[in-house]
């Protein structure tokens, strides 16, 4: 008899398994500021071709179910940047990163984890391209994050919708993991990040457990809200092109604080 992996039952559980966001029959209202009411909406628009217009990236581990500890070994964490590319800048460099993986390619050593990825292609106008977090229901995307233990997500946020003055580099940590979002606000004080609890910041604050990022195995995840000027100082050439071979001091030690909390 061929012998599933553990992996391999959760995510086929998890596909099967995964709620509708909607009533079948049902369409979901776009958020105020998107075009799209969800990805399967955007994907379905005949004047968008992925590709061209909108990239998927993802990596999915291999794990094995036969270790002697208790659950078995298998990836446990999953990254996310739902709004990459031009979308929110800087996130799909981020979120490969804490990943495991250079933006240029090749992994930075460590521990690796499962990451997935939207990412805008435009030459301008990438917003268009952005689904709200809750909203977010591609299948690959939801039986990744349903297979996990752990979920963290990479966006790109404004000082104004920070609440924040102009200038201001923060990271805001948000999400239904309490002890995730401790652990990171703990790793990014240490490393001398401005980091502050989302709680506050009820835009940004991530705890909708319908937020692709609590989709997880414990129904919980963090989101990370990182402030335009935070993510500039990261790269020194700040495009789409640029970013993934000119990343900065600041950026990692980012990602060197994020991966230290996901290790605990």
């Amino acid at each position: 008899m061929t012998k599933l992996s553990r992996r391999s039952m959760l995510a086929a559980v998890g596909a099967a398994t995964i709620p509708p966001l909607v009533a079948v029959g049902a369409r979901p209202a776009a958020a105020a500021d998107d075009v799209y009411p969800s990805n399967t909406a955007l994907y379905a628009d005949p004047a968008r071709t992925e590709g061209v217009h909108y990239a998927r990236r993802f990596r999915r581990h291999a794990a094995l179910d036969d270790s002697e500890a208790p659950g078995g070994s298998f990836p446990d964490t999953a990254v996310l940047a739902l709004h990459g590319g031009g979308i929110e800048p800087g996130t799909s460099e981020l979120c490969l990163a804490v990943a495991g993986y250079h933006p240029a390619g090749g992994a930075t050593g460590g521990a690796v984890h499962d990451y997935w990825m939207f990412e805008g292609l435009l030459s301008t106008g990438n917003g268009d391209l952005h689904v709200t977090s809750s909203h977010c229901d591609d299948p690959v995307a939801l039986a990744t994050v349903a297979g996990s233990r752990r979920a963290v997500s990479l966006h790109g946020c404004s000082t104004d919708a920070a609440g924040l003055p102009t200038g201001t580099a923060a990271v805001l940590v948000g999400g239904r993991d309490a002890a995730l979002k401790a652990a990171l606000l703990q790793a990014y004080a240490t490393a001398g990040i401005p980091a502050i609890d989302a709680a506050g910041v009820p835009a940004l604050n991530g705890d909708d457990p319908a937020n692709i990022v609590n989709r997880t195995l414990r129904s919980a995840g963090a989101q990370l809200e990182l402030t335009t000027p935070l993510r500039t100082q990261m790269f020194g050439v700040n495009t789409r092109a640029g970013r993934r071979s000119s990343t900065l001091p600041p950026f990692w030690t980012f990602v060197d604080a994020t991966r230290q909390a996901l290790a605990g």
